[in-house]
């Protein structure tokens, strides 16, 4: 299905995955434009309205994560970054720094698209008021209401499994790092106390997936964190 035309920045030093990128972002409905470098990139980033970047980290005219920090000085556009870089460690500087979602190289075309949809679906329209309610399969939130509901059924939920929900449903579709989420939920001096999340997100599978041996919604991103997927 093709969506609505967004901008896509796409920097990339590997010519050959940089056409390969182009033609799928471009075959889904975006314009696409292509740096291979950080220095162009953040000249095309300033001269064009870009929706969505998407950037490697082995940039050879500098540091990747350095570049997103500067980035968020600057910017609020999500950015997925590809990286050749497995380690866990690297996942976390990246999303630390600023980045909102890492695919490790080699990696589908078809789970990149799905990545840059849910990146794009979390980018609110400018001057549109805070999202209040949110579905996922069967399941509906109204914040305004503090309701949960499953299959039409309400949901009772813990206040601490309510305050991790919301913090999913707030970034939506973004990976979040153990300290992003205990920060939020619990405060800064919790965020080193990751069991924690793991009885709650088990807590949050159990009552509203189907499967919670196999989620669908609340996703584990090994050595990182969760994700909240739609």
């Amino acid at each position: 299905m093709r969506v609505s035309e967004q901008t896509i920045l796409l920097i990339e030093d590997e010519v050959q995955i940089r056409r390969l990128l182009h033609a799928a972002l471009e075959d889904e409905g975006h314009r696409v434009l292509e740096s291979g470098t950080l220095k162009a990139g953040l000249a095309q980033l300033h001269a064009d309205a870009v929706q969505l970047l998407v950037l490697d980290l082995g940039l050879p005219d500098g540091d990747g994560i350095a570049f997103i920090r500067e980035l968020r000085t600057q910017f609020s556009l999500p950015v997925l970054v590809l990286s050749a870089r497995s380690a866990e460690g690297e996942k976390i500087r990246a999303l630390d720094a600023g980045a909102d979602d890492y695919l490790t190289k080699p990696f589908s075309t078809g789970e990149l698209l799905a990545r840059v949809r849910a990146q794009l679906r979390r980018r609110p329209a400018e001057g549109a008021e805070a999202e209040t309610h949110f579905r996922f399969g069967d399941i509906e939130v109204d914040l305004a209401q503090r309701s949960v509901t499953r299959k039409g059924e309400a949901v009772r939920l813990t206040p601490i499994e309510y305050r991790l929900l919301c913090a999913m449903l707030a970034s939506e579709g973004k990976v979040m790092t153990y300290r992003h989420l205990l920060r939020a939920v619990w405060g800064n001096a919790f965020v080193e106390s990751n069991h924690y999340l793991r009885i709650y997100v088990s807590h949050l599978r159990q009552k509203l997936e189907d499967d919670p041996a196999q989620p669908k919604y609340f996703l584990t991103e090994t050595g990182v964190g969760y994700r909240l997927q739609e």
